[in-house]
């Protein structure tokens, strides 16, 4: 039981705990009801629900929304197509998304996967002057992923980091922020025209 002080006032019956709350004129809350004993607190019941709401809405201020987006590819995606779908990306990691490049694999495709890595490695390489490398290609189900995150900004030129000011201690401390990833695909799905060139230049399943 905490007192309406904060203090600890330890194990005490219901009907003291009441009694206690009313000669405070404020309200006995269970604020563990999962400990054992449950522990009770005496406060103002309306400042508390008016405390827990300020802290989050402070919480939702706080929290910061990643968008990743998605493009797909194929281990036979032309040059044109596959640059297509880069131009896409690059637009997104410049407005600070994260993208996710997949290769689906089709039949036998599967058996070759340093053909994928070869392609992520280029789409990689392609979009190094504004992405790096989150997450290394690697197999997920019958796709080979690799996730690509914005590049730190460089400081302007001529710049630089701007000095503290005399007497002014710098900011070292930041606010934790809370971190939600949001996937949403963009326009990539595969033309025909090249899944049946794909599927055509690969051996049929045996």
């Amino acid at each position: 039981m905490i007192g309406p002080n904060g203090e600890n006032l330890g194990v005490i019956t219901v009907q003291e705990a009441i009694k206690i709350a009313r000669e405070a004129e404020k309200d006995l809350v269970e604020v563990s009801p999962n400990a054992s004993p449950p522990v009770c607190r005496i406060l103002n019941f309306g400042k508390f629900l008016y405390e827990k709401a300020k802290k989050e809405k402070e919480a939702k201020k706080a929290q910061k929304t990643i968008e990743i987006k998605e493009i797909r590819l194929r281990p036979k995606t032309t040059d044109h197509h596959r640059s297509f779908k880069v131009r896409a990306a690059r637009r997104w990691l410049l407005e600070g998304m994260k993208v996710k490049v997949r290769i689906r694999f089709r039949g036998r495709e599967i058996t070759y996967p340093e053909i994928a890595r070869g392609e992520l490695a280029e789409v990689a390489n392609e979009l190094a002057d504004v992405a790096v490398v989150e997450v290394s290609p690697d197999m997920e189900g019958k796709t080979m992923l690799m996730v690509l995150a914005p590049a730190k900004k460089t400081a302007a030129k001529g710049g630089g980091e701007k000095a503290p000011k005399p007497g002014k201690k710098p900011d070292t401390e930041t606010k934790p922020t809370e971190i939600v990833e949001v996937v949403k695909y963009g326009d990539d799905d595969d033309d025909e025209e090249e899944v049946a060139s794909a599927d055509a230049a690969t051996p049929a399943d045996s």
